[in-house]
C-alpha cells in the first residue's frame, strides 16, 4: 500500500472457526477471518489520503487492513465487529505494523449500544453489504455515527443487496461518488466499488 508493506495475521481456514451454536442462534458465520478484497481495495483508497486528525469508525473490522491503514495515514480509529476475535486480529495487526493500538468494541449492526460511541470524520466498511438485513441495519446505523461533513466509505464486490443500502442512503439524503476498481488477489481479478457518501 502505497511506498509501505503490511504483513496482516489472519486466521488460516475461516471454516475451521464456524461455530454451530451461533449458526443456529442467528445464522453467524466467521467472515471476519477472511481479508477479503474489497478490505484491500478500501485500505489501497486510504494509503492514498491525509487523515492526520481525523476520527473513522470500521464497521465489521475483520482482521483489521483498513484500520490498519487509517491508523497509519494519522486518523483515531474504533475498529467494531461482532465477534471479539476480529477486535483481537484487528488490534495485533496494528500493533504489530504500525506499533499503535485502535480503541476496539463489539457492535452488533442490528441491535447497536450507539451511547458513548460518538461520532466521526469517517465511517468505514468493506463488504459488510452480503444479506438483506446487514443493509437496512446499517443504513440507520451510519448517519448515527457520521459527524456533519463527514464521509462513509463501503467497498463492495457488487453484492445483490448493496442497492437496497444505497437507496435507503440516498433517500436519507446522502450522494454517493462512487469509484470502480479492481484487486488482484490469489491470482484472480475482482471489480470492487468505493462509495464515498457524503450528505
Amino acid at each position: 500500500m502505497g511506498d509501505r508493506r503490511y504483513r496482516i495475521t489472519h486466521p488460516v481456514c475461516a471454516d475451521d472457526l464456524i461455530d454451530e451454536e451461533d449458526f443456529d442462534r442467528d445464522e453467524r458465520l466467521p467472515y471476519w477471518a477472511e481479508l477479503w478484497p474489497s478490505a484491500l481495495a478500501l485500505a489501497r483508497h486510504l494509503s492514498e489520503r491525509d487523515l492526520a486528525g481525523t476520527s473513522a469508525i470500521e464497521l465489521g473490522c475483520g482482521v483489521g487492513l483498513p484500520t490498519v491503514l487509517a491508523l497509519a495515514r494519522g486518523s483515531t480509529v474504533l475498529a467494531t465487529d461482532h465477534y471479539e476475535a476480529a477486535l483481537d486480529f484487528t488490534a495485533h495487526n496494528a500493533s504489530t505494523n504500525l506499533d499503535l493500538k485502535p480503541d476496539t468494541i463489539l457492535l452488533d449492526w442490528r441491535e447497536p449500544d450507539t451511547g458513548g460511541i460518538g461520532i466521526f470524520d469517517f465511517v468505514l466498511a468493506a463488504d459488510v453489504l452480503y444479506e438483506r438485513k446487514n443493509a437496512a441495519a446499517l443504513a440507520d446505523l451510519v448517519p448515527k455515527l457520521l459527524a456533519p461533513g463527514g464521509e462513509a466509505i463501503f467497498a463492495d464486490p457488487r453484492r445483490d443487496e448493496a442497492p437496497v443500502f444505497l437507496e435507503a442512503m440516498e433517500d436519507l439524503g446522502f450522494e454517493d461518488a462512487a469509484v470502480e476498481t479492481t484487486v488482484e488477489q490469489d491470482s484472480r481479478r475482482v471489480k470492487v466499488f468505493l462509495h464515498r457518501l457524503r450528505r
